[in-house]
């Protein structure tokens, strides 16, 4: 049972720093805080991504051009134009290795506005940095195991970041509900969404993007967000504005998916 909790800890802390971090704060800007905070955040989400560290500048542009191109072929990572969720994350880590060694052509209007610790990410996204942390967590298995079926849980360890990308991505424009009628094909997969801390609200998201909190209705709970009213209590960030609320009535809510 060690193990077990172990691997849920370090799941949630990589998912929320993923959301907190790398999608509401590099990406959208949905909140400010110092220089000195953002460094302790970026270090941390370092730390907790360990092997599969997403450099927050790649994240950042090619979740904008999800948002600009949502469920298009222009869509970093669409289910619309995969047979599986595997195919869809290796074309989407093409893109991101392009936009991390600068061969690919970005659009001007997704550049700028996030997070860079050049020295830090060039560390997180090597493959030195990436087999040193795989590695450790190996290590930690055979040095604290007890049962062989133990070590089933280290695969999750070393890709945790493309898993949770592929649950989000996969699931968030396949199945669910919908709350707002859109050209694209977003989702509530209210199911899985306490294991990713909100990020399954993708309908609401992408009707409200800018706003911290992806929960719109009386049912539905945003644990990242709620950890983020606790920072921003505590002083060390800031909310870019007023949270956005839907007004949900029968015309505009979806049907069951």
């Amino acid at each position: 049972m060690e193990f077990v909790a172990i691997l849920i800890a370090h799941s949630t802390l990589s998912v929320f720093f993923q959301t907190f971090f790398l999608h509401r704060y590099a990406s959208h800007r949905m909140f400010t805080m110092s220089k000195r905070w953002e460094r302790i955040f970026h270090l941390l989400t370092y730390v907790t991504q360990g092997s599969s560290y997403l450099v927050p500048r790649a994240y950042a542009i090619l979740h904008r051009m999800h948002h600009a191109y949502s469920d298009t072929p222009k869509d970093p990572h669409s289910p619309r134009y995969y047979a599986e969720p595997v195919s869809m994350m290796l074309s989407t880590a093409k893109r991101y290795d392009a936009i991390c060694d600068g061969t690919a052509e970005v659009e001007p209007r997704f550049l700028g506005g996030y997070p860079e610790w050049r020295a830090l990410d060039r560390i997180g996204n090597s493959w030195v940095s990436r087999l040193a942390w795989g590695t450790g967590y190996a290590l930690f298995y055979i040095a604290f195991a007890t049962q062989w079926w133990q070590f089933l849980f280290v695969p999750l360890h070393w890709t945790m970041g493309p898993l949770h990308g592929a649950i989000v991505n996969w699931c968030g424009h396949r199945y669910g509900y919908r709350n707002f009628n859109s050209d694209d094909d977003s989702r509530n997969t209210i199911a899985l969404d306490l294991v990713t801390l909100g990020e399954l609200f993708q309908n609401n998201h992408h009707k409200y993007p800018q706003s911290p909190s992806f929960a719109v209705r009386w049912f539905e709970i945003d644990p990242g967000y709620q950890v983020i009213r606790l920072i921003a209590w505590m002083g060390i960030l800031q909310m870019a504005g007023r949270r956005q609320v839907a007004r949900l009535d029968t015309g505009t809510t979806g049907a069951e998916g």
